[in-house]
């Protein structure tokens, strides 16, 4: 190894740390969308309309979420700076803030289930994809809330870098779903025959099993000592606030722009049932160099926070742009495999289908690959540098940002469809495009800088604990100007 190289290894946000950090998120993330890629291969041998229904009534599902989800996986970045700062007592509390707003989300999401007719009717996709939709989608609310819940306790172990045991929490999550998808699709081993509300019931089984191993963890002896996480069981308005303050941009970004991707699913969904499936089948395929992605932001998330927590910017600068390059490096392969081999990618769908109505859709799956492959690059940095400002707390940017391009996706192809005789590479076109202008503008936020001096923790010349007799802490936290 060169000594150049040698040692941006191992300096302080070098290559070293990020990947210490980033490859068991890499790993867990990797682990729920292989599940979710072999759920769709399940689904495709069960029923084309099945597969068709499963992405947009999935994310429609997901678009109600998150923006509960993204507000309580916000407490990633409290648990960083308490933790870099070395102040542990404030931890546990934390994180009790984000599960209640999980318990708070559970029966919003089961208020909407009446609602799945109407809103898939409006839609207005073929009524045999709208049945599977409606199913698909009132089962998921069952399990809205254990997502938002775990999504608050795993922050307790991504937070300090204890990131080995999301990857294995996670991974045998994602195991049992995979088991309980194919037992419960298909009728094996004693389960019924349900198709796709079967994988539906797959997914909330695993999720509640995810959530319940987190909770066993997080109040283990341990952590009760050292991290608060019995006696924090409380509601701290300051802390409370603080969170909602800087998590709502984020849950509100994640909300906008998970919405403009689900109604881009749903403006191609009018073009007919082979465009549909294609486009549902492209973005499967992409998930599987997307999401893994995912954890190389959350990675660069806790980096920046707990760099920060320290005071020490320069590092947490240096780690981001080494998650930059290696993301970068590895997204750049997979867009060359999307370029070359697209068959590859389709092999495991082939199996057990329809063989002309495969070849009419893997033909148009071939060409939505090359746009996968265009905009991945600018995906990453969308990914990165976005995880770089939540770190800091610079969510109020993200949120402004995702305002003003959250439509783009949507209208564009609606106006295009409607007047311009738009196809699928006419709308695809556009999706390309949000995405890279998306990437180059976070890219330029976190170059200008302003996220070095921001902080979501309390500032230490206010007094944040008072300890008393009982062993209890009472916040006294209080509000940054």
């Amino acid at each position: 190894m060169r000594p150049a190289l040698k040692q941006w290894w191992h300096t302080p946000g070098g290559g070293r740390e990020v990947l210490s950090l980033a490859i068991p998120l890499v790993v867990s993330t990797s682990s729920w969308t292989i599940m979710h890629f072999i759920d769709r291969v399940f689904l495709f041998w069960y029923s084309a309309d099945a597969v068709a229904a499963a992405l947009p009534a999935g994310m429609l599902s997901f678009t109600i979420e998150c923006f509960f989800l993204g507000v309580a996986a916000y407490v990633n970045t409290f648990v960083a700076q308490y933790y870099g700062a070395g102040r542990h007592h404030r931890i546990g509390l934390a994180v009790w803030q984000g599960v209640a707003l999980g318990f708070v989300s559970a029966p919003i999401l089961l208020a909407t289930i009446p609602l799945a007719p109407f809103l898939f009717e409006v839609v207005g996709h073929a009524p045999s994809v709208r049945q599977y939709e409606v199913t698909y989608y009132q089962v998921l609310c069952c399990g809205g809330g254990g997502l938002v819940i775990s999504a608050a306790l795993s922050s307790f172990f991504t937070g300090r870098g204890h990131v080995r045991t999301v990857m294995v929490v996670d991974s045998l999550a994602a195991l049992a779903n995979i088991v309980l998808d194919y037992a419960w699709i298909f009728g094996h081993w004693g389960f019924p025959e349900a198709g796709i509300a079967g994988a539906a019931w797959a997914t909330v089984v695993s999720l509640w099993l995810r959530t319940i191993t987190y909770f066993v963890l997080f109040l283990a002896p341990a952590n009760r000592e050292r991290y608060g996480t019995v006696r924090g069981c409380r509601i701290d308005l300051p802390l409370l606030r603080r969170l909602f303050r800087f998590g709502y941009p984020a849950g509100i970004q994640m909300l906008l722009e998970v919405s403009g991707f689900t109604g881009f699913l749903m403006v191609v969904g009018w073009l007919g049932p082979d465009e549909h499936a294609a486009t549902n089948l492209a973005f499967t395929i992409n998930a599987l160099a997307f999401v893994p992605m995912l954890g190389f932001g959350l990675a660069v998330t806790t980096l920046v926070g707990q760099h920060l927590g320290e005071d020490r910017p320069q590092v947490a600068a240096r780690g981001v742009w080494s998650a930059y390059v290696l993301a970068t490096i590895y997204m750049a392969a997979v867009s060359v495999l999307y370029l070359a081999t697209p068959h590859w990618f389709l092999l495991a769908h082939e199996a057990n289908s329809d063989p002309a109505q495969f070849r009419r859709i893997s033909d148009a799956v071939t060409i939505l690959l090359r746009f996968v492959a265009a905009y991945s690059l600018f995906d990453t940095m969308n990914i990165v540098f976005v995880g770089a400002l939540k770190g800091a707390g610079d969510t109020r940017f993200i949120l402004l940002t995702s305002l003003c391009l959250c439509l783009v996706p949507i209208v564009l192809p609606w106006v295009g469809l409607t007047y311009f005789d738009f196809g699928l590479v006419g709308c695809w076109s556009v999706a390309t495009l949000w995405v890279c202008i998306l990437g180059v503008t976070y890219m330029g936020r976190f170059m200008q800088g302003s996220w070095r001096t921001m902080r979501v923790i309390e500032p230490y010349d206010i007094p944040d604990a008072i300890e008393t007799p009982g062993d209890e802490v009472v916040a006294a936290s209080g509000e940054m100007s």
